[in-house]
């Protein structure tokens, strides 16, 4: 049986924020749920995470976030060190199996180091994830036997290390896989007789080492899987290694980024092959693009998919949308959730579409607003028209059949059905279904007042 406890309590100060540092976003998602999502992939029986400043508002989230998970939440008042915070969840955990031992503020750790972890400890040895780093400044070191350097006799925190100890670059991440039986033992001898007063999860090494039990070591993929956030310079140098990884990936299969130094994916970005990307683009929740898409620089992408061919211009922003192939879209064209384009249709500069959908061929270039409307093929859609869709209390309909000419400036006041072929005059409200294949104007008689003046100021 696996547990998993995910560490989650502390205040983040170095965040100098308000907020969680837990619920700090990376790529889009709190860190938190990074851990708890990669947790999920083990199929574990519990998990359960310690919290403690924000305690209530980083449950919340999480449950909304990860609904369905095997959650609980346990709380660490005070907080009073690491080994303190898991003794805390110790009520939660069952006699046997391995427990598994995360850091919320971890987030890129892969579902693969995870289980190569739970798998090094195989329910019977202590396995720590370490790595050497450059710069091992506020690590743990790991200490092995000098005569069979295989064997990790312990971990001294850097604030309680000597300068040879400080020396060393093999660190402890803070992450470990522990017999749950062993770790209920080894917790309750847990000390503070140390420089911060606190009891360290770390000293159940040595208390494994005096008790026989094999204490072995495995390291993740790359350095990227173990970097924690302390304060916001932290978060955006792991945003840009993240992103930077990703960008490398579309890369290799073929995407064209103009610069993967300015490139967000927030998400899931699915490529077809010769797709093309500006830069400043973000790509939020599922984005699918065809072969042969090319998106404009600093466009805004979330949960939409866009078909072979089709070009989004620079500017642009599309939410809940799906593109036909051929397609042309802006620049500044916005796509609210609900659109769905036929193939070769046009969107212009300035147009706004909103659960509408618009057949094959159809176009809208300038200045133009479509909501909650049904739009046929080859449909022209004038410079500052609008469906004026909504009568305060209630959305309604706009029907514009096949090959409908809809002039300069008109309001189509739903529920209202233009017929196929018919010609709407510029200028035109629109209140009553008009007939196929006619010319439909409504608008005032032109009026010219002779020696009208226009008001003017009182004097001062």
């Amino acid at each position: 049986m696996l547990d998993i406890v995910i560490m989650a309590a502390g205040k983040g100060t170095r965040m100098k924020s308000a907020r969680p540092k837990v619920l700090h976003t990376l790529a889009g998602k709190p860190l938190l749920q990074h851990v708890l999502e990669t947790a999920g992939s083990l199929h574990a029986h519990r998990m359960i995470t310690i919290i403690g400043h924000g305690a209530e508002s980083v449950e919340q989230s999480m449950r909304a976030a990860v609904p369905g998970a095997p959650l609980a939440f346990v709380r660490q008042e005070p907080q009073l060190g690491t080994g303190h915070a898991v003794q805390q969840a110790l009520p939660l955990l069952g006699d046997e199996g391995t427990t598994l031992i995360l850091n919320g503020d971890v987030p890129l750790t892969s579902a693969a180091t995870a289980r190569a972890l739970v798998e090094a400890c195989a329910g019977q040895r202590l396995a720590l994830l370490t790595i050497e780093l450059a710069d091992p400044s506020g690590y743990g070191r790991i200490v092995r036997d000098a005569a069979a350097p295989e064997r990790v006799l312990g971990i001294v925190e850097h604030k309680d290390a000597s300068d040879a100890q400080r020396a060393i670059r093999e660190v402890y991440t803070g992450m470990m896989a522990v017999p749950t039986a062993a770790l209920k033992r080894w917790l309750a001898r847990l000390r503070n007789d140390n420089a911060q007063r606190e009891y360290y999860l770390t000293d159940i090494v040595a208390f494994a080492v005096a008790d026989g039990v094999s204490v072995v070591a495995a390291q993740p993929a790359g350095e990227i899987e173990v970097l924690g956030v302390n304060s916001p310079l932290q978060l955006a140098e792991l945003e840009r290694r993240f992103q930077r990884q990703r960008a490398d990936a579309l890369m290799e299969a073929g995407v064209r980024l103009a610069d993967p130094a300015r490139f967000d994916v927030r998400g899931e970005l699915v490529c077809g092959q010769d797709v093309e990307i500006d830069v400043g683009c973000v790509f939020e929740g599922r984005v699918v693009l065809g072969d042969g898409v090319r998106i404009g620089a600093h466009c805004v992408l979330r949960d939409c998919e866009i078909a072979a061919g089709a070009v989004v211009h620079p500017l642009c922003h599309l939410e809940g949308a799906r593109v036909g192939a051929g397609a042309l879209i802006g620049p500044f064209a916005r796509l609210r959730p609900g659109a769905e384009l036929g193939a070769e249709v046009h969107i212009g500069n300035f147009v706004e579409v909103k659960n509408s959908t618009l057949a094959a061929g159809a176009k809208a270039n300038h200045l133009a607003y479509l909501g909650d409307a049904t739009v046929g093929a080859r449909v022209n859609y004038g410079a500052g028209s609008i469906t004026a869709n909504y009568d305060g209390a209630n959305k309604h309909r706009t029907v514009i059949g096949d090959d409908v000419h809809v002039g300069s400036n008109c309001v189509l006041i739903a529920p209202v059905s233009l017929g196929a072929g018919g010609t709407i005059g510029g200028g035109s409200t629109i209140s009553k279904d008009t007939p196929p294949g006619q010319l439909t104007v409504a608008r005032a008689k032109q009026v010219t007042v002779s020696g009208w003046q226009r008001p003017k100021k009182a004097p001062r």
